[in-house]
Formats: C-alpha cells, sequence, structure tokens
C-alpha cells in the first residue's frame, strides 16, 4: 500500500497506540485526535462528548479510524461511569461521521470500533456476524455506537465496525489484569470456568484493522476474534502453562459480583464469537490458538 494519511481517534489507549506504531513503522502519516490544544500538525482536536471535531483537520485523510471510548473495565459500572461509557462512544462517533460527511472530499474508509458485547450472553452458541444484538447495557451500547455512524454511511463513505473480542496484552485491557496475578501465582478461573472468552491477540488486532483499512469493498461489521474461542477454564490452563504458574486459586461469581458489581456480568459471560467475515475475506491470524498470542504478550 501506498503511504497514506490516517486519522486515528483513541489514539493513547491500548488498541490505537499499537497502530500508531505499526502505520507510522511502515512510512504513512498519521493525524491524532486530541482534546487538548493541539502541539503539531499531526495532531487535531476534538471533544468527542461534546460532539466537537475539527473537520478541517481530517481533510485530505485517506481513512479515519475512531477507537476512543471510555474503558470498560476500568472502574465499577456506576449509573455515572456508564453513562460515560456509552456517550464517550456514541457522541464521539456521531461527531466524526459528521465530520467526515462534511468534506469536500470524504476518506475512502471509516472504521468505528465496536465491542463483541454486541451480541450479549451466548453461553454454548457459536455466532458471528449475522446474530441479532443481545439484551442488556453493553448490546445496547453497541447498537447506538454503531447507528451513529449513520451521516459517514449515508454520504456513500464505506463504513466498518470492528466488534473486538478480549485483547491479548501485556499493557492493557483485561490481560493487562491477569498476566501480574498469574505471574504471582495467584491466577485462576472466574467462577465456574466454562464460560467462553472470544480472544485476540494485539497483533492480529492491528493488524485487521489495517486490512480492513486496506480492502476495499469490505464494510460492515466485523468480529475482530481469534478463531477458536476457549472457555475460561481452558484460557486460564493455557495460561498455567506459558508462565510455568500453578492455577490452584478460583474465584467464585458471588465474590466476583460483590467486588465487580454489574460489571461481573460481563466477566461471567459467556461469548463464543467467531471471525466468519474477517475468514471469508481472506485475512490470515498470526496467532489464531490461545499460547501463541500469550507468548507474543509476554
Amino acid at each position: 500500500m501506498q503511504p497514506s494519511r490516517i486519522a486515528v481517534a483513541g489514539a493513547s489507549g491500548l488498541i490505537g497506540s499499537a497502530l500508531v506504531r505499526s502505520l507510522t513503522a511502515d512510512g504513512h502519516e498519521v493525524v491524532r485526535l486530541v482534546r487538548r490544544e493541539p502541539r503539531g500538525e499531526g495532531e487535531v482536536r476534538w471533544d468527542p462528548e461534546a460532539g466537537k471535531v475539527d473537520a478541517a483537520g481530517l481533510a485530505g485523510c485517506d481513512a479515519v479510524v475512531n477507537l476512543a471510548g471510555a474503558g470498560v473495565g476500568d472502574r465499577r459500572w456506576t449509573e455515572a461511569y456508564k453513562a460515560r461509557i456509552r456517550s464517550s462512544r456514541v457522541q464521539g462517533t456521531a461527531a466524526l461521521a459528521k465530520a467526515v460527511a462534511s468534506l469536500d472530499v470524504p476518506p475512502r474508509v471509516f472504521v468505528n470500533g465496536s465491542a463483541m458485547g454486541y451480541y450479549g450472553e451466548t453461553g454454548d452458541r457459536v455466532v458471528d456476524e449475522s446474530a441479532p444484538p443481545g439484551d442488556g447495557f453493553l448490546p445496547e451500547v453497541c447498537v447506538e455506537w454503531e447507528g451513529a455512524a449513520a451521516p459517514a454511511q449515508e454520504a456513500g463513505v464505506r463504513t466498518v465496525f470492528t466488534r473486538t473480542g478480549l485483547v491479548v496484552a501485556r499493557g492493557g485491557g483485561a490481560w493487562g489484569r491477569l498476566f501480574p496475578l498469574f505471574r504471582a501465582g495467584l491466577g485462576g478461573r472466574l467462577g465456574d470456568g466454562r464460560q467462553y472468552w472470544s480472544f485476540i491477540a494485539l497483533h492480529d488486532e492491528v493488524a485487521a484493522i489495517r486490512y480492513l483499512v486496506d480492502t476495499d469493498g469490505l464494510s460492515g461489521p466485523f468480529n475482530l476474534t481469534a478463531p477458536t474461542p476457549l472457555t475460561n477454564r481452558e484460557i486460564t490452563e493455557a495460561m498455567g502453562r506459558v508462565l510455568h504458574r500453578p492455577t490452584v486459586f478460583a474465584v467464585p461469581a458471588p465474590v466476583l459480583r460483590t467486588v465487580l458489581g454489574e460489571m461481573a456480568g460481563d466477566v461471567l459471560g459467556s461469548q463464543r464469537v467467531v471471525p466468519k467475515r474477517l475468514l471469508e475475506a481472506g485475512f490470515t491470524f498470526a496467532f489464531p490458538e490461545i499460547e501463541g498470542a500469550l507468548k507474543a504478550a509476554v
């Protein structure tokens, strides 16, 4: 691919920062959307929760990638924090989509973050992109989040939604908390361990986003999860093997509910999500199995 100018919202997050490193290493020009005053030509001011974007700063961009949003697992879900989770995604996406649509020459693609939370509780049932949204807070947020991109779609911009799974990485997300516990020999299954966790290596997450940016004709939702979701028990055992630590501890479901509140449902819930459309589009995973993903992260 020829060098491109790509705008990234959420560039300081786990996925965004890895994406920016990958793009710049390959010679692409990255424009970061920032909430403060810009410090150079490579930054554009925006206020996602106020719905404001300096649209002029997006002029000349070949692609806009929106990965911004308050962390779902960063703190207990109070009503105020749930409102922030929702507004940071929905209002930020709406503002970016409107800015993209307003440009005389819009970008050729708008990649908007989403999450496998779209599907809610799936139990043992395998779900792909054709499945309907589930019930509950996270599915509701994901539906609104994706719907907020309508202005870009209506303007004819190819629009992609990345329904991301649990990203295996040392520096953040669920695994950012799990690795230290397991290294200390305190790791173990959560609840009964039978719930499915659909994971993806950080390397594959970035590669998939870039593939969706680069490949004309791809639009709509794509599950960014490895092809082989596993149960929490199976992942716990793999963590023990890779880190050479015991995994005898277990956290009972009632304790998780007491500590995490409503968010415990996300940890104990089962989501057996597969990347059907991504595989059909020809994407190849570098780390399709959990042990490879874990070794790449450590």
